[in-house]
């Protein structure tokens, strides 16, 4: 009986194992499912990160696109603004 006692126990133990390689929690289709979701996010934050990169360039460009115009119409065309005073110095 002694004897009996101890392959039994190891297989008993060799098929919970087993189980839980495949049905437990850390399983291969698991973990398949969570690296298949982990790409599939890494995919939708490198798409938002491109978004928000090209959406801080439109507003850089846009807070410093209308200076840079406007200092240009004013050198160039002498441009004032209301209230203001035009002092031309010739060099």
């Amino acid at each position: 009986m002694g004897s009996r006692v101890v392959p039994v126990l190891l297989i008993v133990l060799l098929i919970i194992v087993h189980a839980q390689l495949w049905i437990g929690r850390g399983s291969l289709p698991s973990v398949n499912e969570m690296q298949r979701r982990l790409s599939e996010q890494a995919a939708l934050n490198a798409k938002a990160e491109a978004d928000n990169a090209r959406l801080a360039a439109e507003v850089k460009d846009l807070r410093e696109g209308l200076e840079m115009v406007e200092e240009k119409a004013r050198e160039e065309l002498g441009m004032v603004k209301p209230n203001e005073i035009f002092v031309q110095v010739t060099r």
